[in-house]
């Protein structure tokens, strides 16, 4: 039998029963395009994630109050000793650090005229531009100098700023925050949302503006902005060392870096997407099942043809090559579909809903492809190793 021979029998044996060629790969289309659908959705939200928090850096290393071990809530816990300006300044003082934020939020009300707003309102110091890499669109930021003698100024959120103002130009204008009054210096560049919060409706004060507005005497958290990759391990070591003997020698503080908070993050997403893509698979197995009957019903009905071919010197291994190749090329193209399904449909998705991020990971088409290609190898093998230790002369008596 030559290879020619050998395929043209191959691609006949699966067109003229196509009905059961369909119903055998519907199991692995199925399953190919879950794995697709699913991976490509785990994917998109791991880097969707990701890029959120990286879209303020990278060398971020982010000091809470509170020793968080279990629960993974900064400040659910009780502590000796807050987080107060003067741990900020000590902070300051690191060798490696090239800038610093921190921060008092709260949700204040914002009036101009007969319009307003409630909005998370974020009490700053002039260095979290830098710090955040987050910068004014126009005007400019909080202005430098010592935390209790900036006077009362703001800065606005894009959207904050279009509700209240319109196509109004704001800056300079007078604001009415809670009750009191706060001059406009400029409007932060567009940022989009950050763990469910709209950066882009918000307004920005002088942190001691913001600790009596919401009556808070200590920090709720300290972002430093580190000079390289290389010293964050040294200066997370400092960080920990200069608190502890401000506090007394109790580590009552969660120090994390942004490297690391990434790297939980991006843990826990891969974890998810296995597991999706695991409970996926069952969809595979059973379109491998799928195969496995068929292609032993096929052997069963074609007991003539076997002993026919062995009769006429068909050997052994092609005959066990032919009813294992209709298996794989089924598989195969079940597998092909497949991925064309699960991209499209993904495709689809996005279009309707464009919050739902989707992205499929590189490695996903060919690993499906191949997890086919193995699922229809595996699954004909059996019926191929009777099919090729038939006995012609039994085979054409059977039949």
């Amino acid at each position: 039998m030559t290879r020619l021979d050998f395929a043209r029998m191959l691609l006949r044996s699966v067109l003229e029963q196509r009905l059961r060629s369909i119903l055998t790969i519907a199991g692995i289309v199925i399953g190919i395009a879950s794995v697709v659908l699913l991976g490509s959705i785990g994917e998109g939200t791991r880097l969707g994630i990701a890029s959120k928090f990286s879209q303020f850096g990278t060398t971020l290393i982010a000091v809470t109050p509170g020793k968080i071990e279990t629960l993974g809530i900064p400040g659910i816990l009780s502590t000796n000793r807050k987080l107060t300006l003067e741990d900020a300044r000590a902070l300051r003082r690191i060798p490696g650090i090239r800038n610093m934020a921190c921060n008092v939020n709260g949700v204040a009300r914002v009036e101009w005229g007969s319009l307003g707003r409630d909005v998370y309102t974020f009490g700053v110091i002039h260095e979290a531009q830098y710090a955040w890499k987050w910068s004014p669109r126009v005007g400019t930021f909080i202005p430098p100098g010592s935390p209790h003698q900036i006077p009362a100024v703001c800065v606005l959120g894009p959207t904050l700023a279009r509700e209240l103002f319109s196509t109004e130009n704001p800056l300079g204008k007078t604001v009415r925050i809670g009750e009191s009054r706060f001059r406009v210096l400029g409007i932060m560049e567009p940022k989009g949302q950050f763990l469910s919060i709209d950066l882009d409706d918000a307004v920005f004060i002088p942190i001691s503006r913001a600790m009596k507005l919401f009556d808070q005497p200590e920090l709720h958290e300290i972002h430093l902005d580190v000079a390289s990759h290389a010293e964050m391990g040294r200066i997370e070591r400092e960080v920990k060392r200069v608190l502890k003997q401000r506090h007394g020698g109790v580590e009552d503080f969660t120090v994390v870096s942004q490297t690391a908070m990434l790297g939980a993050i991006d843990q826990i997403m891969k974890i998810l997407t296995q597991g999706v893509v695991a409970i996926a698979a069952i969809a595979i197995f059973v379109g491998a099942m799928g195969i496995l009957t068929i292609t032993w019903i096929s052997v069963h009905e074609r007991t003539a043809e076997i002993g026919l071919l062995k009769a006429i010197g068909a050997s052994d291994s092609q005959v066990m090559s032919l009813f294992l190749g209709e298996a794989t090329l089924l598989s195969a193209l079940g597998g092909i579909l497949g991925v064309a399904l699960g991209l499209g449909s993904g495709q689809t998705i996005s279009v309707f809903f464009p919050a739902l991020p989707i992205s499929p990971a590189p490695w996903i088409v060919p690993i499906c492809i191949l997890c086919s290609l193995g699922v229809g190898a595996l699954s004909g093998l059996a019926p191929a190793r009777r099919a090729a230790r038939m006995s012609p002369i039994r085979a054409l008596r059977e039949e």
